[in-house]
């Protein structure tokens, strides 16, 4: 039997297989596919269980998938106390697997990985959920998923206009330089209140404890993609009213009961029970549930983020990666 080689990808290796297609349509189609195969019984991702060592999380989010024959393990750390040390507040690395013979096939970095499938399924859930005519897409936060988004979702709907905000006016400025060349008009808005009532797509993108969102503020026909929140039960982003208000789809209701702020603080509130969450995404891509009911409905996507979103977009930079030849191999049993 030969030998197993195991293929290293760097973040410098993601970034440059993920570099040919801004908009990652390929990596929107992928986990598009992937949750229809959760909803379908092809693939698997069980609740991940919290580890927390001070005040870091250590979270595994495992995932197997019978279409690509693989399975995938990530292990995010979030740790708040990074950030004083000048250090990312979350890091994480993905270990591949094949489902058949056991073998590693791959480690890869997973910070451009998690930001590109995130945003990624944002779009898959906004051209599930929002209004077709949508034009407005408003963002809560400008940092890199703010780019990310951007550019995923201006690839669903047709989006002329972007209205943004954050607490950083550097940071306003440097995402109007990067979506410089989408060709969408920027406007920064003085509170999250602005973004929300002018939006007809809005995607909260920050690593909020206390909601920056209420549902007060929700115009008939909204779309929200509630991102930004770390997987912590004590995080939100989106108030216990804007849950009450909106029809929610999860992207798994087993990890949005045990990860998603949003979720188990509306449930806490008795703002919503358990039978408001029963739709997730996987079903509406399948054709196995409702997305959106009505032109004046609200919609808002839980996004909590699922090894099987990492997995699919794995197995298309292990593809990627093998055609042009990226990336360090090395042999783990030697």
């Amino acid at each position: 039997m030969g030998v197993v080689l195991t293929l290293v990808l760097t973040h410098s290796d993601v970034t440059h297989l993920l570099r040919a297609d801004p908009s990652h349509a390929d990596v929107r189609a992928a986990v598009e596919r992937a949750h229809a195969d959760l909803a379908l019984g092809h693939a698997l991702v069980p609740a991940p269980p919290a580890m927390s060592i001070g005040g870091a999380a250590l979270i595994p989010m495992a995932a197997a998938d019978g279409t690509t024959g693989r399975a995938a393990v990530k292990l995010l750390a979030d740790i708040p106390g990074n950030a004083a040390a000048g250090l990312p507040v979350q890091r994480s690395a993905i270990l591949v697997t094949s489902a058949t013979t056991g073998e590693c096939q791959a480690i890869i970095d997973g910070r451009q990985v998690t930001a590109v499938r995130t945003a990624a399924v944002s779009a898959v859930a906004t051209a599930h959920l929002s209004r077709p005519e949508s034009t407005v897409l408003g963002l809560v936060g400008a940092g890199n998923l703010a780019i990310e988004h951007t550019r995923t979702i201006a690839a669903v709907r047709d989006i002329s206009t972007v209205v943004v905000w954050s607490r950083s006016s550097s940071r306003v400025a440097a995402f109007r330089d990067a979506v410089a060349g989408l060709g969408l008009t920027v406007k920064p808005a003085a509170d999250a209140e602005e973004v929300v009532r002018a939006a007809d797509i809005l995607c909260t993108l920050t690593p909020s404890r206390e909601p920056l969102v209420h549902g007060a503020w929700f115009e008939p026909g909204l779309h929200v993609n509630a991102v930004g929140a770390p997987p912590r039960r004590d995080h939100r982003e989106i108030d216990g009213d804007g849950m009450r208000r909106a029809d929610i789809v999860v992207d798994s209701l087993p990890t949005a009961l045990t990860k998603s702020g949003e979720v188990v603080m509306a449930l806490a509130e008795q703002h919503i029970t358990e039978h408001d969450l029963r739709t997730e995404l996987g079903a509406v891509i399948a054709g196995l549930a409702a997305g959106r009911r009505s032109r004046e409905a609200v919609t808002l996507f839980n996004s909590v983020g699922l090894g099987l979103q990492d997995l699919a977009t794995a197995h298309l930079l292990l593809a990627r990666a093998q055609a042009e030849g990226i990336g360090t191999t090395i042999d783990l049993s030697a």
